[in-house]
């Protein structure tokens, strides 16, 4: 199937009928703002006004701190901005604060303009709310920790009693003074209380599993 920029006969007129389509496409579906070079705001779509909470000239020549929740490390804009101006595409999520005060999660790309000597004279930055996922993220990561909890519970209150098990058996076996009966008791409850304190580290392990990568490697660096 082609297109209209597949057609070399298309007008000027053509594709710019086409841009607007597009540009309208996503201002109805995304936020929208554009920067100059050094980071003021030059131009915001109405769902961007409409998020922040700010009038489009409350926007309209700041920068887009105006917007920062102070939630990210300051290495993440300096992270930001070596990107972008080295030409190259940004992405990632970012909390933000509207002008009442609420907290907002936006899906951020941001994509530098040239002109035709390849110099920076804007950035493009097209956004997607995405406050649902988080808060779902969120939920997860608040579940996990309520498992850790009761594993630790598990532990304290199972492994403790466990291991004095184990130490009894053990002292009962050295002894020599069992008969052939509770000798074999005294085996049967080795095995189960040793297998008690393998459930609880394979759970233990499971645990460390399921919480999320960043919380784990942040807790591994401690």
């Amino acid at each position: 199937m082609r297109t209209w920029f597949d057609n070399k006969s298309s007008t000027k007129k053509d594709l710019l009928q086409l841009l607007k389509a597009y540009k309208e496409i996503v201002d109805i579906n995304a936020i929208c703002s554009v920067t100059d070079p050094e980071g003021k705001i030059i131009y915001v779509n109405d769902k961007f006004c409409e998020i922040s909470k700010y009038s489009r000239e409350e926007l309209l020549g700041q920068d887009h701190r105006i917007v920062n929740s102070n939630y990210h490390p300051s290495s993440m804009f300096k992270d930001l901005w070596d990107t972008i101006k080295s030409g190259k595409v940004w992405r990632s999520d970012v909390k933000s604060r509207a002008k009442d005060g609420t907290f907002f999660w936006l899906d951020s790309t941001i994509v530098p303009i040239h002109d035709d000597n390849g110099v920076i004279t804007e950035y493009f930055s097209l956004r997607t709310p995405i406050n649902d996922r988080k808060r779902i993220e969120e939920e997860q990561k608040e579940h996990v920790k309520n498992l850790e909890k009761m594993l630790f519970m598990v532990s304290h209150e199972v492994r403790s009693p466990v291991s004095q098990i184990l130490g009894i058996v053990q002292i009962l076996q050295e002894s020599g003074n069992l008969d052939p009966e509770s000798s074999e008791l005294i085996s049967n409850l080795k095995t189960s209380a040793a297998d008690l304190d393998a459930f609880t580290k394979k759970l233990s392990s499971f645990m460390h599993k399921l919480r999320p990568e960043s919380e784990s490697s942040s807790n591994e660096s401690k």
